[in-house]
């Protein structure tokens, strides 16, 4: 492997305060969840599993050519994954107190639904290859990986996420009071907001 224990920490860091912002699978998540319980979500987290592993290694295939056909690409790039960062931080902060709503179509019956839920979820977000093209670069130098490198930050990319959301998943119950209390969520998006604002700042100098 070429990447350093440190990368690989730093971007599993990122990874979790990712996972902190509400959005999409939160959603998908507390819908089954209320609806079915634990067994009813759980297959959502397995869902989105699939897309956490195809856009980061479709990430790294797209930008690796890109940078083999124009020099100083991954140059450019490290600046617009800290820009990407200081961006969303920026915006979750500024939109703090906006809540979310949860989708009914979310909560069929059924553990093949709540796998094709979470799949769909993950990958009717075309934004997300682009977050993580503009992401990546700012952590690893994409030049430089080899296959172990790529399974490495795949394996990562789908493994923090799916941890935190079994994890809330099975305390649901107490989520459910965290999604619903405008003051907690606010809290909540300040502190997720400030800690991706933090990490787009430290990622020029890394």
């Amino acid at each position: 492997m070429t990447i350093t224990a440190y990368e690989l920490l730093l971007y599993a860091g990122a990874l979790a305060v990712l996972f902190m912002t509400p959005g999409p699978v939160w959603v998908a998540l507390t819908a089954r969840a209320l609806s079915g319980g634990f067994h009813a979500a759980w297959p959502v987290a397995l869902g989105v599993v699939v897309g956490d592993v195809i856009w980061p290694f479709l990430a790294i295939l797209g930008v690796t050519w890109i940078v083999s056909v124009y020099a100083g690409f991954m140059t450019l790039l490290k600046w617009v994954a800290s820009g990407t960062f200081l961006v969303m931080g920026t915006l979750i902060i500024r939109h703090a107190d906006k809540t979310i709503a949860a989708d009914s179509r979310l909560t069929r019956p059924g553990m093949w639904a709540g796998f094709v839920a979470g799949l769909a979820v993950i990958l009717g977000n075309p934004k997300a290859i682009l977050f993580y093209m503009g992401m990546l670069p700012g952590f690893f130098d994409l030049t430089r990986l080899n296959w172990a490198d790529i399974a490495a930050i795949c394996f990562l990319s789908f493994l923090v996420p799916l941890m935190g959301n079994l994890v809330m998943a099975a305390f649901i119950g107490r989520m459910r009071g965290m999604l619903t209390s405008p003051a907690a969520i606010k809290r909540t998006n300040l502190i997720a907001g400030g800690l991706l604002v933090l990490v787009g700042a430290v990622i020029p100098f890394t």
